[in-house]
């Protein structure tokens, strides 16, 4: 059968798709994506995959997908970051049987990505690029899909997008902010990108960014053009999202729960995460049971915080409060589904070597790093702790180590690696040349040698026991005959 492309490829095998569920890291497993399908998703991604882990790790490739497949959770795109096109292949090969598409990530803005350079980082280098999703397109039984960021200019998106497609590219997902769009400073993603990406190309474009109610979904598709929507943050507030509600926090997570418990093994980091997402305004009331959600370590007990924080709103419930509770300039009581809009940073006093950044438009706001003098309150959550730690913690960029990379994969390298190898690379080669490396605590060699040792002990006490013992000796020779007559007669003369 012929691989549909295109168009043909969203009518048929995405079923014409509008309602789409992000690949989001350790959060889109299939037990959120089968919860986001009950209530109006129609197509969603995996979990970000690491496509050069994919292709050398049996477990990693169980543990993220084979062991995920279920016939419900359909039609399902599986997403790779890769920088390399034969690496990219032989993973979507390997993950071809298992899905409907394979993307590759160009969107993803973590520092993570910058060290490992790909997602975003990878958006400057189109010839490499074109490689990866022309090989994909030929080598592949399905077809190949991609998740972009905007540029800040609209006609560079436009010639970006169109390169894409020209490669092989049969549907493309634009995220409208610019890799400097995250973190606190996300800002507002722009339309007009989008809008100018779906007028400019000639396959199915889907929009991201900027949804966080049903209504949001219908305008975005208005105003852009575009043929579906997909939602990250928006659905991990409110998985019931696609279907225009607004459930009370304890109906979407008992029922996650419940799906947790029907499609085992679900990690339980992943669990705890997607409670925190639910119950966040909530949990900013209740923060004695805020600490309790972060130490409890059994599925139950994340199940009980859960029960309680239903017990104390529909507590105030039936105190009379009821919607008249709108704490923080909520538009719904805390205990309803909404979106979490995160408040404007206010602007950093910076007298340092990381001066703050002047920002005209939204589009391209750039996050600011505070430096050592800079006030507590402007920096965030996270940041705040690990200065309580260390007090001459600094966050200015330029400052901070350059990390060397892997000679095999490109991944950060460790420092004292005898091999100059990450982890997983290191571990391979010490393997295969029964070698050490004590900065990876590898004992290969080490071990080896014990062996060997213990071997050449044990040969040396059994020589020294048949030596000492006559019997054992006589077992070794076999029976022996007894002497007869003559032999005696002989012994005499």
């Amino acid at each position: 059968m012929a691989k549909l492309q295109g168009f043909d490829f969203w009518r048929k095998t995405l079923q014409e798709a509008r309602f789409v569920v992000a690949p989001m890291v350790d959060q889109s497993e299939l037990a959120w994506r089968l919860l986001s399908r009950r209530h109006g998703a129609q197509l969603c991604y995996t979990p970000m995959l690491h496509a050069q882990v994919f292709v050398r790790d049996a477990n990693y490739r169980r543990e993220n997908l084979y062991s995920e497949v279920c016939e419900e959770d359909r039609p399902l795109i599986t997403q790779f970051c890769a920088n390399d096109p034969e690496v990219f292949v032989q993973a979507a090969l390997l993950a071809q049987d298992h899905c409907d598409a394979v993307d590759l990530n160009l969107g993803c803005p973590q520092m993570i990505a910058k060290r490992g350079h790909y997602g975003v980082f990878l958006q400057d280098e189109w010839e490499l690029l074109e490689r990866m999703v022309r090989l994909a397109n030929e080598k592949l039984s399905v077809p190949v899909t991609c998740k972009i960021r905007v540029f800040e200019d609209v006609e560079k998106t436009v010639r970006y997008a169109q390169m894409l497609e020209k490669a092989g590219c049969q549907l493309l997902t634009v995220h409208g902010r610019t890799k400097e769009q995250k973190g606190a400073l996300t800002g507002i993603a722009s339309w007009e990108h989008i809008r100018a990406v779906r007028k400019a190309v000639n396959i199915p474009v889907f929009a991201n960014g900027n949804i966080q109610h049903l209504s949001d979904v219908e305008r975005c598709i208005q105003e852009t053009g575009v043929q579906g929507v997909m939602s990250a943050e928006g659905n991990l507030h409110n998985p019931a999202l696609f279907e225009g509600r607004s459930p009370p926090v304890w109906e979407m997570a008992e029922e996650y729960l419940e799906v947790v418990r029907h499609h085992p093994p679900c990690s339980l980091s992943y669990v705890r995460a997607h409670l925190f997402k639910l119950w966040h305004h909530t949990l900013h009331i209740h923060q004695d049971l805020r600490e309790e959600l972060a130490k409890v370590k059994t599925l139950e007990a994340l199940a009980d915080v859960s029960r309680q924080l239903k017990q104390r709103c529909q507590e105030v419930i039936a105190a009379g409060n009821g919607v008249e509770d709108k704490d923080g300039g909520l538009p719904f009581p805390h205990w309803i589904c909404q979106p979490y809009v995160r408040p404007v940073p206010k602007p950093s006093v910076g007298n340092g070597a990381c001066p703050p950044v002047e920002v005209k438009r939204p589009v391209c706001q750039k996050r600011v790093l505070e430096d050592l003098d800079v006030a507590a309150e402007t920096l965030s959550k996270n940041k705040q702790k690990k200065r309580s730690r260390n007090p001459q913690k600094n966050f200015c960029p330029d400052q901070k180590p350059k990390y060397l990379k892997c000679e095999q994969c490109g991944n950060p390298k460790g420092n004292k690696c005898v091999f100059n190898l990450c982890r997983g690379c290191c571990k391979k080669k010490a393997f295969k040349e029964v070698a050490d490396c004590p900065s990876h605590g590898l004992r290969f060699k080490t071990k080896a040698d014990k062996r060997k040792a213990e071997e050449q002990e044990h040969t040396k006490k059994t020589d020294s026991l048949q030596d000492s013992d006559p019997k054992m000796d006589m077992q070794h020779q076999g029976p022996t005959l007894s002497p007869g007559p003559d032999s005696e007669s002989r012994a005499r003369l």
